[in-house]
């Protein structure tokens, strides 16, 4: 008998809801069960987050691959060959994970699994689910969306279009840094060094630029021109929609990228106080015509996902439970995807996050912008590892 994933996976959260709810229920008369275990921006109503799945303290727990993968369609091709371009293009090298230890040598096992897999579905893959502990230990992983924009630009300044986006510098800061946000944006730390590419007419939509890591501009006699990510300034990044959050502005359930940018342009006086806020700083190089991800190979929109390397060694493949979202962007439910670790991001960090790609253009953008739900997520390795 075939078991279908969702089968699967339900069943097995069930007995392990159960348990937790009992050991809830016990702990409530001792100390009381802590609901406060996730940041508070993302502690909204229907976020998809699993409250009642089993505490663990271990970064990745082994899991058997259930049966029946969820198969992709035609363009996930095309993205798996760039995983294996990757892979055979970087040299031998192990990924010290916590507990766990895997190789390039692995990843490029699990490609050619999945890659047979494709082409006979009746393989079964000789892999291993490996699930990522998530935000709160219990396995719930925040999975936002990103996107590439087209932003319309000039080559030369004027009154309209005076934004401009930056290469990366190569004066640093005493302490290795580049300026921050404010100083480069406000301060203009960067004018007269030669290191504009183009100008936009809106500091907000670089800034989303910024965020997304890469874009396509298109000059005023219709030529387009991706930008590509090209390094960073080297300053902390902090979510500008948590200080909305925090300062009152916007409701934590009703924070999205369309929210804060309405935001924004309806409190110009302040944009500067809350761009500034954030002050890590992307800069860009002129690319290829498909946008590149930090692994430098095109990416593949509804496949490729950025990470953090630290968890998810690029080059791996992923299993993930993502949310599936109304026209209102309210959660209806999961779905079983496989992913492509391809990419990376100054706000993915630790166990808790990832981004999944939803493509070019305004539809990519407003799934994007819809995205800041829970799922869960497995790093698929060679079976005989174990």
């Amino acid at each position: 008998m075939i078991i279908s994933i969702k089968q699967f996976t339900s069943s097995f959260d069930v007995s392990r809801s159960r348990l937790a709810t009992y050991i809830c229920l016990i702990t409530l008369f001792i100390n009381g069960c802590s609901t406060n275990e996730i940041d508070h921006s993302n502690d909204f109503k229907n976020n998809g987050r699993d409250a009642n799945a089993l505490k663990r303290d271990a970064l990745y727990l082994a899991e058997s691959l259930p049966p029946g993968l969820p198969y992709p369609d035609a363009t996930f091709q095309f993205g798996l060959e760039q995983q294996a371009n990757y892979l055979n293009k970087i040299s031998e090298q192990t990924f010290a994970l916590e507990q766990l230890t895997t190789s390039v040598s692995d990843l490029k096992v699990v490609t050619t699994e999945i890659q047979h897999w494709l082409e006979n579905p009746k393989h079964s893959p000789n892999l291993i689910a490996h699930q990522i502990k998530g935000q709160d230990q219990r396995g719930n992983v925040q999975i936002t969306g990103y996107y590439v924009p087209i932003i319309s630009a000039r080559h030369l300044p004027d009154s309209q279009y005076r934004f401009p986006l930056y290469r990366k510098p190569t004066i640093r800061n005493e302490d290795g840094t580049f300026p921050s946000r404010e100083d480069i944006d406000f301060k203009g730390a960067l004018t007269g060094q030669g290191l504009e590419l183009a100008y936009t007419d809106s500091l907000i939509d670089n800034f989303f630029l910024h965020v997304q890591g890469s874009g396509v501009i298109e000059y005023e006699d219709g030529e387009q021109k991706l930008l590509s990510w090209g390094g960073v300034n080297g300053h902390a990044y902090r979510s500008i929609g948590k200080v909305l959050i925090e300062k009152g502005e916007i409701d934590r359930k009703d924070i999205s990228a369309q929210s804060i940018k309405q935001w924004l342009i309806e409190h110009p006086e302040r944009q500067q106080e809350i761009l500034s806020a954030n002050p890590s700083y992307l800069f860009f190089s002129e690319g290829p015509n498909k946008p590149i991800g930090a692994a430098n190979v095109p990416l593949t929109p509804l496949y490729s996902a950025a990470v953090d390397p630290s968890v998810i060694p690029l080059g791996s493949i992923l299993l993930a439970q993502v949310p599936k979202l109304d026209a209102n962007g309210d959660l209806i439910d999961h779905e079983f995807r496989l992913l492509l670790a391809q990419d990376k991001g100054g706000a993915i960090k630790g166990p808790g996050h990832i981004d999944w790609y939803q493509g070019i253009g305004e539809d990519a953008h407003f799934h994007a912008g819809q995205l800041k739900h829970f799922g869960k997520v497995w790093l698929l390795l060679p079976k005989q590892r174990q």
